[in-house]
Protein backbone atom coordinates (compact mmCIF):
# COMPACT_ATOMS: atom_id res chain seq x y z
CA UNK A 1 0.00 0.00 0.00
CA UNK A 2 1.03 3.59 -0.65
CA UNK A 3 0.52 6.69 1.47
CA UNK A 4 0.43 9.94 -0.48
CA UNK A 5 0.61 13.28 1.28
CA UNK A 6 -0.99 15.90 -0.95
CA UNK A 7 -0.29 19.57 -0.31
CA UNK A 8 -3.47 21.63 -0.55
CA UNK A 9 -3.62 25.39 -0.05
CA UNK A 10 -6.77 27.40 0.58
CA UNK A 11 -8.69 25.14 2.98
CA UNK A 12 -10.36 27.35 5.59
CA UNK A 13 -12.78 25.07 7.47
CA UNK A 14 -13.98 21.54 8.06
CA UNK A 15 -16.22 21.74 5.02
CA UNK A 16 -13.17 22.49 2.86
CA UNK A 17 -11.44 19.42 4.33
CA UNK A 18 -14.44 17.26 3.49
CA UNK A 19 -14.70 18.74 -0.01
CA UNK A 20 -11.09 17.80 -0.83
CA UNK A 21 -11.27 14.31 0.68
CA UNK A 22 -14.58 13.54 -1.07
CA UNK A 23 -13.23 14.69 -4.45
CA UNK A 24 -10.18 12.46 -4.08
CA UNK A 25 -12.37 9.49 -3.12
CA UNK A 26 -14.60 10.11 -6.17
CA UNK A 27 -11.72 10.39 -8.63
CA UNK A 28 -9.31 7.73 -7.37
CA UNK A 29 -9.52 4.19 -6.02
CA UNK A 30 -8.42 4.88 -2.44
CA UNK A 31 -8.82 3.16 0.90
CA UNK A 32 -8.64 6.35 2.97
CA UNK A 33 -8.47 10.12 2.43
CA UNK A 34 -8.25 12.57 5.33
CA UNK A 35 -7.66 16.30 4.96
CA UNK A 36 -6.25 18.69 7.54
CA UNK A 37 -6.59 22.44 6.94
CA UNK A 38 -4.11 23.29 9.70
CA UNK A 39 -1.38 21.24 8.00
CA UNK A 40 -2.53 22.21 4.47
CA UNK A 41 -2.60 18.59 3.38
CA UNK A 42 -4.65 15.53 2.59
CA UNK A 43 -3.24 12.11 3.44
CA UNK A 44 -4.39 9.36 1.09
CA UNK A 45 -3.89 5.60 1.41
CA UNK A 46 -4.23 3.52 -1.76
CA UNK A 47 -3.08 0.27 -3.32
CA UNK A 48 -1.39 2.03 -6.24
CA UNK A 49 0.54 5.29 -6.48
CA UNK A 50 -1.71 8.20 -7.49
CA UNK A 51 -1.17 10.22 -10.66
CA UNK A 52 0.14 13.62 -9.50
CA UNK A 53 -1.11 15.41 -12.63
CA UNK A 54 -4.64 14.10 -12.08
CA UNK A 55 -4.46 15.01 -8.36
CA UNK A 56 -3.46 18.53 -9.33
CA UNK A 57 -6.33 18.82 -11.80
CA UNK A 58 -8.91 17.52 -9.30
CA UNK A 59 -7.78 19.90 -6.55
CA UNK A 60 -7.43 22.95 -8.77
CA UNK A 61 -10.83 22.29 -10.39
CA UNK A 62 -12.30 22.71 -6.88
CA UNK A 63 -10.60 26.10 -6.52
CA UNK A 64 -7.82 25.05 -4.12
CA UNK A 65 -4.06 25.23 -4.63
CA UNK A 66 -2.12 22.02 -5.30
CA UNK A 67 1.32 22.41 -3.70
CA UNK A 68 2.74 18.96 -4.39
CA UNK A 69 2.45 15.27 -3.56
CA UNK A 70 4.84 12.86 -1.86
CA UNK A 71 4.27 9.10 -1.91
CA UNK A 72 5.85 6.51 0.38
CA UNK A 73 5.12 2.96 1.52
CA UNK A 74 2.22 2.91 4.01
CA UNK A 75 3.06 1.64 7.48
CA UNK A 76 -0.08 0.59 9.29
CA UNK A 77 0.14 1.29 12.99
CA UNK A 78 -1.71 -0.49 15.74
CA UNK A 79 -3.24 0.83 18.94
CA UNK A 80 -1.81 4.29 19.73
CA UNK A 81 0.88 3.71 17.14
CA UNK A 82 2.67 1.33 19.49
CA UNK A 83 2.14 -1.97 17.68
CA UNK A 84 2.04 -2.83 14.13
Amino acid sequence: MIQTTVGVGGMMCGMCEAHIADAIRRNFDVMKAKSNRHKNQCVVVSEQELDADKLKAVIEDLGYDFTGAVSEPYKKQGFLGLFG
